[in-house]
Formats: structure tokens, C-alpha cells, sequence
């Protein structure tokens, strides 16, 4: 790997065996040039270690840095469609860092503007809820022009990574992250005479803007899923979201494709 990526930014919850763990990885990486920090503000390469919700958590909590590589180290037990290394497998890990065995893939991220006021990055997915024990009713507008009205639990909106997460329990299409789009998936929507959905998930393409206005019924305060955390803004009226500029880069095995993971995860 170039010199210019020798800051190593390890994120994980605080736990002391998997401190324990990790100390044979620290010492190898350091043995082979790596300097391991404190702060992910000055790291080059930060590397999450837990599994795909972990990763989600770093590159949140580290701001969806553009400057530098996201690498994911997943145990056997927690799944890893973000992570291509195995935390038993340290040597193999480092030595691919080492001697440039690998490509950056660069995932694609939306963004919610919420109320034409606050916009908030997605790596996996953003979706609307109710609240209440009741159906939320959302104005669906595709390029500012209203293409259905839904009357349902709520809906997801999905990156082609996050399509394997929750836009995949809701019955969604996995997508080739290659694909620049994103993708909306239903949550147990009402068809009738009043309200009429497509009734399918549908994929947007990159220069498409989808707007979401939730009809203000009683349920002002849905809950937002931004990737898996949660959060409950007062009298939510509008969402606008698209694909964003950013990207977020990660290191991947060359024998390790996107397919090669979902087909090791699910079939």
C-alpha cells in the first residue's frame, strides 16, 4: 500500500477481550510500518471491527471522510457484506495491506435533507416510520412531480449496499453497488380505493431527486433511520433525498467481490 497511508484509526466498542484480541494485530501492524492513533481525525485508514453495524457507526462517527480508506474486520459470528477481512486471520490481513493486494471500491451514500434544513448522509439506507400504533400517509414526488400516495407502517430508502439489509426484508431487489441509484421499498402498505401505491420496490437513478411529505395526521413525529441509528425530529413535513457526491472508499481482496459476499452471507 502507498506510504501515504500509514495512520491506522482502529474503531470498535470498548471491550477488554477484544482489547486482548487485537493486541497481536497492533504489534504486527506496527512491525511493518503502520502507526496506530488516538484520533480518527488524522488517520488515513480507519478500521472498524465488529461487523457491518460497527462499520456503519465509524464511518458515521468519523464523518464520512472522503480523505481516506474504511477497512472492516468482522468476527465469524457477526455478519461482514462491509468487511472483508476475519479478525482470526491478522497476518493475511496486514500482508495484503502491505504489499498493495487489494483495490478501493467506492460505495455510493444518499442524502436526507429533512425540512429543507438538515442534510444527513446514508451509507445503507434511510427510512420514515410511524410512531404511532397507525398507518403514516406520505405524498411521494419523484423529480418534484407527485407520482403516488402511500398509506402504510413506512418506507425505505436504500443504497445498492444497503439493499442487502433492511430493503432486503421488506421483499427489495439486491443491487449491484456499482450501479449509481438508490432504491425505495414499501413497509406493509394499504391498497385500496383511497390509496393506491405501486405496490413493488423501485430503483431511482443518480440525477433523480425523491421527495417524501409526510401528511400531517397525528403522525408528526416519525422516527428517521439513518443506517442503524434512529432519530425523532419534531414535525418532520419534508424529505428530499438523492445520491450524493461523496463515496465512501474501502479496501477490498481482489478475490473478494461484492457477489462472492452476498452469496457467503445468504446462500
Amino acid at each position: 500500500m502507498a506510504n501515504d497511508r500509514q495512520n491506522l484509526y482502529f474503531y470498535y466498542p470498548p471491550n477488554e477481550e477484544l482489547d486482548e484480541k487485537l493486541k497481536p494485530l497492533f504489534r504486527l501492524a506496527e512491525e511493518n510500518g503502520f502507526t496506530i492513533l488516538e484520533d480518527p481525525k488524522h488517520a488515513n485508514i480507519i478500521v472498524s471491527v465488529g461487523g457491518d453495524g460497527t462499520f456503519l457507526q465509524a464511518v458515521r462517527k468519523t464523518g464520512f471522510r472522503q480523505d481516506c480508506l474504511y477497512v472492516g474486520i468482522r468476527r465469524e459470528d457477526e455478519a461482514g457484506l462491509y468487511c472483508d477481512f476475519n479478525i482470526d486471520d491478522f497476518d493475511k490481513m496486514v500482508d495484503s495491506m502491505v504489499n498493495a493486494d487489494l483495490e478501493v471500491r467506492r460505495f455510493p451514500v444518499i442524502e436526507t435533507t429533512v425540512n429543507n434544513e438538515s442534510t444527513m448522509l446514508c451509507l445503507n439506507e434511510c427510512s420514515v416510520r410511524s410512531t404511532l400504533i397507525k398507518t403514516i400517509v406520505i405524498d411521494v414526488f419523484i423529480d418534484g412531480r407527485q407520482f403516488e400516495t402511500f398509506r402504510g407502517d413506512g418506507l425505505v430508502v436504500s443504497t445498492p449496499t444497503g439493499s442487502t439489509g433492511y430493503n432486503k426484508s421488506t421483499k427489495g431487489a439486491v443491487i449491484d453497488p456499482r450501479l449509481p441509484c438508490f432504491q425505495v421499498s414499501e413497509l406493509a402498505s394499504l391498497n385500496n380505493n383511497r390509496y393506491r401505491t405501486l405496490g413493488s420496490p423501485f430503483v431511482l437513478g443518480n440525477e433523480r431527486t425523491l421527495k417524501l411529505k409526510v401528511q400531517q395526521d397525528g403522525n408528526d413525529y416519525p422516527i428517521i433511520g439513518m443506517d442503524n441509528e434512529a432519530f425523532s425530529i419534531r414535525n418532520i413535513k419534508e424529505l428530499s433525498i438523492q445520491l450524493s457526491d461523496h463515496v465512501i472508499k474501502t479496501v477490498k481482496m481482489k478475490d473478494n467481490t461484492f457477489w462472492d459476499r452476498v452469496q457467503r452471507t445468504f446462500l
